[in-house]
């Protein structure tokens, strides 16, 4: 869900009344973690109102697939980790809709995709600060007040309404990604975000290619391996990953979403983040590793008849690719032999992930805003991007400066204790500081070693001379 509009900053605006009322908090977009944001600040004596250009709430509604569960507990829902007795907790709404002790029957900690997306969409029908259906179309400095903020943001009937604030809350959220190599095609080609639209016509084509690493490659992967069989549709995985690697997910390394290691994280040069960055994704970017067995067994399965008409090709890039007008030929590249070949198919799924993006409607205050050498939101470690005012916060377009808590369900909470603590100036919503049992930098109070004492670690195999 996105809160951009394709207006510009001054297109229709009308200007605002100095004696508008101020309100404490606008977020821009209602994906999960304002919706969240929204969800804590309801009890609280604020006044906030959240925009989104969609009608009502839908998360990645194109993924909806029957049997696909979050990849987080049922505890990283919209609240509970900041406050455990919110009436907008997923078990909370369990009780409500009756469906409680089915899910303590079912003894796993993963709700379903669709359980999460109903869950969230209750929530949203309870929260009167969440207006949909409004376009935001640029964000200003209030002409009246230079510490205010104004929201202008046009409904489906054209007019536009203005909010004046004390403080902008950007949760827009992230958006397709398509590699260079692929933008620009012609034909049928669908980004995984649609999948659900076109899955009965990619079930009918006589070949498909699934391009992608991650968790909805290999969801989609499997869903059509549903329809493959001896003289039906060829199903080819393209990745470029050296291998199908599995989400790891084992306790010391899920520490790493902790508030200690988003402080050793923030407190590096951006140049090991991005490093870093890059390194990491594998953490949470990669597959349930129940869903590669399960993968697996389906192949082991079909196989048991003949042979499965499919190929799995790892370490491989598309290179680029054309559409003739009934088929797509790719250009691949295997990266370990460095040998060019090409494969064609009928239809083509591109499974290549998400981004952040600085939304436009910030243009207007651009010059209030912190930026990177690389145009990126310079994200504080308190998620505000003003350079220190305190007013301006975004959410979920921090992984170059936070890690890889920026996308993390589970931290949405802790993030939105933050974002109120400034808002309320006070800590509303009591955040755990440390919790981990790890060092992820040199422990305080440790002494330097004085120069020229410490040796060099000797070479593998020389360390017995």
């Amino acid at each position: 869900m996105s809160g951009l509009g394709a207006a510009s900053p001054t297109d229709g605006t009308p200007g605002v009344a100095p004696d508008a009322p101020v309100r404490d908090v606008v977020g821009v977009g209602i994906g999960p973690f304002n919706l969240g944001l929204a969800a804590l600040a309801a009890p609280l004596d604020l006044d906030t109102v959240f925009l989104d250009r969609a009608d009502e709430f839908r998360w990645h509604p194109g993924m909806m697939l029957e049997d696909a569960t979050i990849q987080v507990p049922f505890l990283a829902d919209l609240v509970t980790m900041a406050d455990p007795t919110s009436p907008y907790s997923f078990l909370a709404w369990l009780k409500e809709t009756g469906r409680l002790y089915a899910f303590y029957i079912r003894e796993s900690f993963y709700p379903l995709r669709a359980e999460y997306d109903a869950y969230c969409r209750w929530v949203a029908g309870q929260l009167p600060s969440l207006r949909w259906g409004r376009t935001v179309t640029a964000v200003e400095v209030d002409p009246h007040d230079d510490d205010l903020y104004v929201v202008h943001a046009r409904r489906a009937d054209g007019t536009v309404e203005s909010h004046r604030t004390r403080h902008v809350v950007l949760g827009v959220g992230t958006q397709p990604v398509v590699p260079a190599a692929l933008r620009g095609l012609d034909g049928p080609v669908v980004h995984s975000s649609h999948y659900l639209p076109h899955r009965d016509r990619l079930r009918a084509a006589a070949s498909v290619t699934v391009v992608g690493s991650g968790q909805s490659a290999a969801e989609i992967y499997r869903d059509l391996l549903e329809t493959t069989g001896p003289g039906g549709q060829r199903l080819d995985w393209v990745t470029r990953s050296p291998r199908f690697f599995p989400m790891e997910y084992t306790k010391l390394t899920l520490e790493m979403t902790s508030p200690e290691y988003t402080d050793h994280f923030h407190a590096l040069p951006a140049d090991v983040r991005d490093r870093l960055t890059r390194e990491q994704r594998g953490l949470y970017k990669g597959i349930s590793a129940d869903l590669v067995d399960d993968i697996y067994d389906a192949l082991y399965r079909r196989s048991a008849a003949g042979p499965v008409p499919t190929t799995l090709l790892t370490d491989t890039e598309v290179l680029g690719a054309a559409w003739d007008g009934e088929r797509y030929t790719l250009r691949l590249r295997h990266a370990q032999l460095g040998v060019e070949h090409e494969r064609t198919t009928e239809a083509l799924v591109l499974a290549t992930g998400y981004a952040a993006q600085v939304p436009d409607v910030v243009l207007g205050i651009a010059h209030r805003l912190a930026w990177d050498e690389r145009g990126r939101l310079d994200v504080a470690r308190d998620y505000s991007v003003d350079g220190g005012r305190g007013r301006v916060f975004v959410q979920n377009g921090e992984e170059h400066t936070h890690g890889l808590t920026a996308p993390d369900l589970g931290f949405g909470a802790w993030r939105s204790s933050a974002i109120l603590a400034a808002v309320c100036g006070r800590e509303v919503y009591p955040r755990e500081q440390r919790i981990a049992f790890q060092e992820f930098g040199v422990p305080t109070g440790t002494h330097p070693a004085p120069a020229g004492t410490v040796r060099p670690v000797a070479p593998a195999g020389e360390a017995a001379r």
